[in-house]
């Protein structure tokens, strides 16, 4: 079974996030998608508001799991013997930052190495990011038009 996890904050999730795991889900049997807990992180959203909203976002494809965790990235896929790592590239800075995570990770592990897939955000959705949502949403403006439906409060 070929399961990948997709970790991140989701603070919030947006349509950036829903269309890579979209185009993941033919790739994989299953996909985790994984709440990271970030030591250096402010949160808008509580880690369950979190992952209510990715329930509710993906409860159509039955396939994709929620799940949160604390700790390395590469620590939880081995916990559930996980090869594949899932990440989004929006532009050429992501690529730079990810492609040092992915080689660390890679260093980081042994016996069982886990491979990083990266999935270009589709064109009309590179802009996204939970930052940008979070800013947005306070100053009360139209952030909607950037999360999914399960996120609008």
């Amino acid at each position: 079974m070929k399961t990948a996890v997709f970790p991140g904050s989701f603070d919030p999730i947006t349509l950036g996030h829903y269309d890579i795991v979209e185009r993941a889900a033919p790739l994989f049997d299953k996909i985790i998608i994984a709440i990271g807990q970030n030591s250096q992180k402010k949160y808008m959203f509580t880690l369950e508001q979190r992952i209510n909203f990715i329930k509710q976002t993906f409860k159509d494809f039955p396939h994709v799991e929620v799940d949160s965790f604390e700790g390395l990235t590469i620590d939880y896929c081995h916990s559930k013997n996980v090869n594949f790592i899932l990440r989004g590239l929006r532009n050429p800075a992501d690529f730079e930052f990810e492609k040092a995570i992915a080689q660390t990770n890679r260093a980081l592990t042994h016996a069982n190495k886990i491979e990083t897939i990266f999935l270009l955000t589709s064109s009309g959705k590179s802009f996204i990011s939970s930052s940008i949502v979070r800013e947005i949403i306070s100053f009360k403006g139209n952030y909607e038009i950037l999360v999914p439906d399960a996120v609008r409060i």
